[in-house]
């Protein structure tokens, strides 16, 4: 089945003869030459891209187009037959931009002679027609970050990891405009690329034009660097240790241990056969322990029990060795190969692999005492992508893209469930008494693979000087499998009295609440149209999206009894037959115009209409469509659930306020609809459960503004979002389990949890030759949070509205620092400092529902009562070090390069 779908698709493209691709990877460079003296056009004037084939000749009104142009940093020559030659320097393009540039040539009768102009380090944004922000590579290396993520948070629009109001799994991630976003909850991107090989980082929080798809909120564009005809190269090694005032809350730090935190990193490219065959390669390999640490005070299989109000009855088995163990690591290995080649002067090739493998901890203060029964999360990411670039003509090119995006997740003590490892009897995993696991095991086990095979080709045409039409399809298969289970005693379904034997035993291919096992291969497609229009002062852009999924999967025709667990015996449709799903299609238009006021502002509006499907575990989840025995226990996915949908609005203004100086502004308004939620079904016998639904709303307003400046060594930027987003629930279970605890479901729109009224951060970065400094602070006024009020009467809280408070607000301030040591070859050694959380402020990250403050707690005799240990004291409970941001951190580096 996978082979037709993949011939149909791959005809398809040989009969329309359009993209399949949904994300550009180059820019165009467009502008007028005339005569500096009289401001004539001047016809047949050449500009070329210096060490480049590209290159145009000025029609008859002096303009001129260049297409196809790779992001980075060029040189443009100018010249005419009777003027002088004019050098552009230090041009830089960006993926999806026009750079434009006007030349005025000086008549001149001297052969030879030339006139070097820098371009501006501020240009004017003409053909921006919503807010996208392209961050180059050397503007990267001025901010005091080390990841591609550190570098998104900073732009205006984005809080807490939200982009414009929306939920988490409204963004969709790209690298060379292929799709790396992790489809099962769509949350995060598969891949992980370095900052390194990234030429060029887009970034789009507003609209976006037809182009992009699988998106509501916004879209993250990395562009990989090529290699060229010189060899560079650089080996870093980094230590970093937490230096804080604050050891009482982060147990087990030694400012003697200089190497908590390990970093190796590797990066070369160069030629492989000069001018025609050119590499990237990076390696980096992290090792880090982390600030939060836990007390081997108990093993796994130690046995304990306080439950006696008499602490002479009390027993505790505590063999640990009393060892600060790190409860929140992270390792964490990355390569990245490129190859790129022009076999002739109209085709690019290029051959990329990319490979992530990740595992860590996340803390759970559960386990603090006996940190060898939780859990490990792993992933693993393969990337292969094959490239072409063929220009037809100089106003007429097409991009193949062929890749296959290989992902494993999985969370579990060992891979096996079945493992030796876990022969650790359940009665073992007590606490309540103590309020920590003093033994056990967590015993879910989660694995999990997702494999996508996508195939793109994309056509731009520049048919005009006017008009730039981009038309497109793309093609993507997947294959998901899932399993999770939890590992049970092997003799709880035998007869008799299991007592104390135990076999880890797991429901692997059995209808059973105790697993939830699937394999499915749904696929999509798409296509769209769209047009530039870059006529004097005005730029629009309009297309249009088509969308089309099919989750290829059945569900049962009887919601009521989805698995047939009762059985009837009339004719009145209360059996379940299991149907065909639908297949979803949408038609999304986008419109954006760009009106330049003058040569120092430009204005915009866009509007556009925005689909995405739910995350395919809303789709899957519990596909045997069993239904547990107890009210609330069941979650079902849905496999005739539609996209979601967003309809935005956003006007901006660009201003250069002074020479090297420029602001913009943006105010938008959000309408989210469809948004996955769960709704409740009951059953025929009265079982009531949720399955997967598209009823939730919210509504995003706000204003995001950045200020930019720079010249020469000094750049500053500043980043400001005003926030107001509201909906009827946080997640798509929120309401369904409000049911479950007897609360009713909320009816009015409230703030959602990441409903940060202001957002604040601003850089400021000098850099000379052989040294440089840059500084970041960052001020968030605070998420909501669900306060509870002190009660004798627990319906009291029955009807009480979620996030009806706010936390207290944050600030902190990262710095970074390098000096370059010139050697002999032309060698250096670069000694690095970041430090980050500079003044080491304790910020809440999250905070008691009560005190409505990290670290602390309301409690009471009776909890003090309650309480029975040998070992800790109450107040242990909820002196949660996670509850409070990372300490300060310093971090040292040694990089040779050359």
């Amino acid at each position: 089945m996978k082979i037709i779908r993949f011939v149909i698709s791959i005809t398809m493209m040989s009969i329309i003869g359009i993209t399949i691709m949904t994300a550009q990877t180059t820019g165009k460079i467009s502008g007028r030459v005339y005569n500096a003296e009289t401001h004539e056009s001047l016809p047949g004037a050449n500009v070329m891209v210096v060490s480049t084939m590209l290159g145009a000749a000025c029609d008859q009104d002096g303009d001129f187009y260049i297409i196809n142009v790779r992001p980075g940093t060029y040189t443009l020559n100018i010249s005419m037959m009777g003027y002088t030659t004019t050098i552009i320097s230090d041009l830089v393009i960006s993926v999806n931009r026009t750079a434009s540039v006007n030349i005025a040539l000086t008549p001149s009768v001297i052969l030879g002679k030339e006139i070097v102009v820098h371009a501006r380090n501020i240009s004017v944004e003409k053909d921006k027609t919503g807010t996208i922000r392209n961050i180059s590579s050397k503007q990267m290396a001025l901010l005091p970050v080390e990841n591609i993520d550190q570098v998104v948070s900073l732009q205006a629009g984005i809080v807490q990891g939200h982009v414009r109001g929306g939920r988490a799994s409204e963004v969709s991630y790209l690298l060379d405009g292929i799709s790396t976003t992790e489809v099962f909850d769509n949350s995060s991107s598969t891949v992980t690329v370095e900052i390194d090989v990234v030429e060029d980082l887009e970034v789009i929080t507003g609209t976006f034009n037809a182009e992009y798809g699988k998106a509501m909120s916004g879209v993250i564009n990395a562009v990989t660097k090529d290699g060229n005809n010189n060899f560079e190269a650089s080996g870093a090694i980094g230590f970093g240790n937490y230096y804080t005032g604050n050891n009482n809350i982060f147990l087990g730090m030694d400012n003697s241990d200089y190497d908590r935190n390990k970093d190796y990193k590797f990066y070369l490219s160069g030629p492989v056969i000069p001018n025609y065959l050119t590499f990237v390669a990076n390696l980096r390999v992290q090792n880090n322990s982390n600030h939060l640490n836990g007390i081997r005070r108990f093993e796994p299989d130690n046995y304990s029990d306080f439950s006696s109000s008499n602490p002479n009855d009390w027993f505790s088995q505590h063999s640990g060795d009393n060892k600060f163990v790190s409860l929140n690591f992270n390792k964490s290995t990355s390569y990245f190969v490129k190859l790129s080649s022009r076999p002739t002067d109209i085709t690019r090739l290029s051959l990329l692999y990319s490979n992530n493998k990740d595992e860590w901890q996340d803390y759970d203060h559960s386990w603090k005492y006996n940190p060898d029964g939780n859990d490990i999360s792993h992933s693993e990411s393969s990337l292969l992508a094959l490239q072409l670039n063929v220009i037809l003509s100089r106003s007429l090119f097409f991009d193949v893209k062929i890749s296959n995006l290989e992902y494993f997740e999985g969370d579990y003590i060992v891979e096996n469930p079945v493992d030796s490892a876990y022969y650790i009897h359940n009665f073992f995993l007590s606490g309540s008494e103590t309020g920590f696991n003093t033994g056990g095991q967590e015993k879910n086990h989660l694995r999990r693979w997702t494999d996508s095979h996508a195939l793109k080709w994309d056509l731009t045409w520049q048919i005009n000087k006017s008009h730039m039409l981009k038309t497109g399809i793309e093609y993507i298969d997947y294959q998901l499998e899932n399993k999770w289970y939890e590992i049970t005693n092997a003799y709880e379904w035998l007869p008799g009295d299991a007592g104390s034997d135990y076999m880890p035993f797991i429901f692997e291919d059995i209808i059973s609440t105790h697993n939830d096992e699937y394999k499915v291969d749904p696929f999509e497609f798409s296509a769209y149209i769209q047009d530039k229009l870059e006529h004097n002062e005005i730029v629009i852009n309009y297309g249009l999206r088509l969308d089309y999924f099919d989750p290829n999967t059945v569900y049962p025709s009887q919601r009521r009894n989805p698995a047939n667990q009762l059985a009837f015996h009339d004719s009145t449709g209360r059996m379940s037959d299991y149907i065909n799903a639908d297949v979803k299609y949408q038609v999304s238009p986008r419109f954006g115009l760009a009106y330049q006021l003058s040569n120092a502002a430009v204005l915009h509006f866009s509007y556009g209409h925005f689909m995405q499907m739910p995350p395919l575990y809303s789709l899957y989840q519990n596909s045997k469509f069993f239904v547990a025995p107890q009210d609330y226990a069941t979650t079902m996915g849905d496999a005739q659930l539609k996209a979601q949908k967003t309809v935005q609005y956003e006007v901006g203004i660009w201003l250069e306020l002074a020479r090297d100086l420029s602001l913009e502004v943006a105010v938008y308004y959000r309408d989210i609809y469809d948004l996955l939620s769960a709704k409740v079904i009951t059953t025929y016998n009265q079982i009531e459960y949720g399955l997967f639904s598209n009823k939730d709303y919210s509504n995003v307003k706000g204003l995001d503004l950045q200020l930019e400046y720079s010249k020469d060594q000094l750049s500053t930027y500043l980043n400001y979002t005003l926030l107001y987003v509201k909906g009827n629930a946080d997640n798509e279970t929120q309401n369904f389990d409000r049911l479950g605890d007897a609360r009713d479901p909320i009816t009015n729109l409230i703030p959602m949890s990441w409903d940060q009224r202001h957002t604040f951060n601003a850089t400021v970065a000098y850099s000379e030759a052989k040294w440089g400094i840059s500084s970041t602070c960052y001020y968030d006024s605070g998420t909501p949070f669900n306060w509870e009020p002190i009660s004798t009467s627990s319906l009291a809280d029955l009807n009480l509205l979620p996030n009806n408070e706010y936390q207290p607000s944050t600030f902190s301030v990262d710095l970074s620092a390098h000096y370059r040591i010139a050697m002999e070859n032309g060698m250096g050694l670069t000694l690095g400092l970041q430090v980050y959380n500079t003044f080491d402020r304790l910020n809440d990250s999250w905070v008691d529902n009560q005190t409505g403050r990290a670290y602390t707690s309301i409690v009471t005799d009776a909890d003090l009562s309650s309480h029975h240990s040998d070992f800790n004291d109450f107040n242990d409970r909820n002196h949660d070090p996670s509850m409070y941001s990372t300490p300060r951190n310093v971090k040292l580096t040694l990089d040779l390069n050359f």
